[in-house]
């Protein structure tokens, strides 16, 4: 793993790059490389394990979106557009023609925003539990919707064990830590003991947030879908609830043709730090061979 510094407007987006490499270098130099879009608070470290597992198959670029931990002091506007930009920059950056994007929670929203506007930069798209319309009452506000995830934005931590402490007594937490969500948490984290904070900007996070409950273009860009895309669902919510975000019953009311599968007994976030994540990846492959014959 490396890190890059995009250039984009306002000055630079801090990204995690893991290149394609191993006995099979030659393959995975020609397969399509992927753009891994974080959750509304969450940060580039996120796809750690997803790395992992493809095993350098496939090189892996994952940005800080703007306002979060290394991209925190990029300015606005923000919302989502401004991230398909950036996402675009990303893809400049590199040299990259074509990647298949993951898109995790509002990432997915990015994700198909992104096909939606630049459908010759896009390979495909896998929605990880986000970027279908969310079955929530119409006056939910960010702050209901995410609860410690984004009360923890107006709070300070004296030092790192008790960063971790908060995050482990957090429900779709408990009982499931390992090496990838400590990744996470540490990327978060800035200042100085005892004022140490999480790295989000709260003003980008209410802008994305926005978009997400609200913006007609962002939850019409699913409908919109112009490369292959397919949806992996938790069966379980943000703070480990039963149901989800997503049920079969909801799917069948938004009406959107595209595959899905349920990740059972996964929530909302462990679907990015267990071994759920070998179900991202083989949903990949099949989005990158249907690209081939699109």
């Amino acid at each position: 793993m490396k890190a890059a510094a995009v250039p984009v407007g306002g000055g630079e987006l801090a990204a995690l790059v893991w290149e394609a490499s191993g006995e099979a270098t030659h393959a995975a130099r020609d397969a399509l490389p992927v753009l891994g879009v974080h959750g509304i608070t969450a940060n580039a470290a996120a796809f750690g394990r997803l790395a992992a597992e493809l095993g350098g198959r496939r090189l892996l670029i994952a940005p800080d979106l703007r306002g979060r931990a290394g991209s925190a002091g990029l300015p606005g506007p923000f919302g989502l557009a401004r991230h398909v930009g950036d996402l675009i920059a990303v893809l400049d950056h590199l040299d990259i023609d074509r990647a298949i994007l993951v898109g995790h929670s509002m990432g997915a929203f990015v994700g198909c925003l992104t096909a939606a506007r630049h459908p010759e930069r896009v390979g495909g798209v896998v929605l990880v539990d986000g970027g279908l319309a969310l079955p929530m009452p119409a006056d939910t506000d960010i702050d209901a919707m995410l609860g410690p995830a984004m009360a923890r934005l107006g709070m300070t931590f004296a030092d790192l064990d008790t960063y971790r402490a908060f995050w482990q007594a957090h429900p779709a937490f408990e009982d499931r830590w390992n090496e990838y969500s400590e990744a996470y948490i540490r990327r978060d984290l800035t200042g100085q003991p005892p004022a140490l904070r999480s790295a989000c900007n709260e003003t980008a996070i209410r802008a994305d947030g926005a978009d997400v409950l609200g913006d007609p273009d962002t939850l019409g860009a699913v409908h919109r879908m112009p490369r292959p895309a397919r949806l992996l669902w938790a069966s379980r919510g943000l703070m480990d609830e039963s149901p989800g975000l997503y049920t079969p019953e909801r799917l069948a009311e938004l009406n959107v043709p595209l595959p899905a599968r349920e990740l059972a007994d996964e929530n909302h976030y462990s679907v990015l730090f267990s071994s759920a994540v070998r179900e991202i990846v083989a949903e990949i492959d099949a989005v990158a061979e249907q690209s081939v014959h699109a």
